[in-house]
């Protein structure tokens, strides 16, 4: 009989992608879901940007792009990193890719032999670990949980740590849990990552301007760290242009010559009309941005006020990006009125789009079973009636 690859026998679907297809499809049949499932802004991307796509388009921008992106888009990028983040990369340091996904995928793929080991803080994006063993690495878990804020300690990263440790990928903001690392935490990871050789970290930053706490901070910021650090970015989450399919790595400039000799392979370069979107979407002006991110902290602020409101959740205050990950573990073992009974995360996600019809993932597919994700990337409105139908279905929970 025909099968796959081994290669893909080994990959699971993404769960995140999962929820929002069955949500979709009950959509279809006349069902009204809220879809809180989805890491996506809910707003246009801003009228200036699409002007440039325009703009591009009738230039005759319609031609394959160089494969690392357009030598315009990597200088725009540069006086970004050096503005905002005060890091100094030179465009040959810049590689541009269609999404940061395939920017993390580029750098997994480039970096990561069989056998190596890649660190994963838990809770995680469900991507990281199946892209490491796409690369037939073995994904190193460490956990940190609700009551560590879901950030990990330097002591559990060294702990963690062996000869064959590759790589340690970080997301601040987080990805499933909006947890944020201070400059001091971040430096006391770098301390650690110093002391091995050989050993590099990811920093995923995509989330980067969705913050409530003050300025974003990158590890490649501390002496030693830039060496070691790739950093992705992209436009998908600041500037609300997940479609447009633009992300970024700064990273070595040998270590971006691997992913440029990977994506000419596989993709070339990304589409010429969203660099050039991109472009005008990094050096004008940042005012929606920032109007964005007013938005999201003020969501931020509605949904933690009424998930403290649901008896049997335990909510922590995310201080960035736009997921909450409430833990929700002293509802396993009931059942619901048709006698089933929650086992897990995943149960419950079920149930809430079943019976309550809001759209969430399950925190397994994150690595932490006690917890869930909802986004909050979606209206007042929708945030405040998604929450009030799962207080009622889970008080219906025996």
């Amino acid at each position: 009989m025909a099968q796959l690859s081994n290669r893909l026998q080994r990959l699971a679907p993404s769960a995140t992608l999962a929820m929002s297809q069955k949500s979709s499809e009950m959509k279809a049949q006349g069902i009204d879901v809220i879809n809180m499932s989805v890491g996506e802004p809910d707003f246009n991307t801003p009228e200036h940007i699409k002007q440039a796509a325009k703009l591009a388009i009738d230039e005759n921008y319609s031609r394959y792009s160089p494969v690392p992106g357009y030598a315009e888009l990597r200088q725009a990028i540069a006086r970004k990193l050096e503005r905002e983040n005060q890091l100094h990369y030179q465009p040959s340091e810049i590689l541009v890719s269609n999404g940061a996904k395939q920017s993390v995928c580029n750098t997994v793929m480039a970096l990561v032999n069989p056998g190596d080991e890649v660190i994963i803080p838990a809770p995680y994006w469900v991507s990281y670990p199946q892209m490491v063993l796409l690369a037939g690495g073995t994904p190193i878990f460490i956990e940190a949980r609700f009551d560590q804020n879901f950030k990990i300690t330097p002591e559990q990263l060294e702990a963690a740590i062996t000869p064959k440790t590759r790589m340690l990928i970080l997301c601040s903001p987080s990805n499933p849990t909006g947890s944020v690392y201070s400059k001091d935490e971040l430096q006391g990871l770098a301390e650690v990552i110093k002391r091995h050789d050989d050993l590099f970290v990811l920093a995923d930053e995509i989330y980067e301007h969705i913050n409530y706490v003050g300025k974003h901070e990158s590890i490649a910021q501390f002496e030693g760290m830039k060496e070691r650090s790739i950093i992705v970015n992209g436009v998908s989450k600041a500037y609300a242009m997940t479609g447009w399919r633009i992300g970024y790595i700064a990273a070595p400039e040998w270590i971006v010559k691997g992913c440029n000799k990977l994506q000419g392979q596989y993709t070339s370069g990304p589409c010429s009309v969203s660099q050039k979107a991109a472009e005008f979407a990094y050096t004008q002006s940042q005012e929606c941005v920032e109007q964005m991110r007013q938005a999201f902290e003020r969501r931020r602020n509605l949904i933690v006020e009424l998930a403290k409101d649901i008896p049997g959740l335990e909510v922590n205050v995310p201080e960035g990006a736009f997921y909450l990950f409430p833990k929700c573990s002293s509802f396993y073992g009931k059942q619901t009125e048709d006698g089933a009974v929650i086992n897990n995360s995943t149960d419950l996600a079920l149930y809430l789009l079943e019976k309550g019809h809001v759209a969430t993932v399950g925190g397994d597919a994150f690595g932490d079973p006690e917890c869930f994700r909802m986004s909050y990337a979606t209206s007042d409105d929708n945030i405040r009636e998604a929450m009030r139908r799962i207080k009622e279905v889970l008080e219906k929970l025996k």
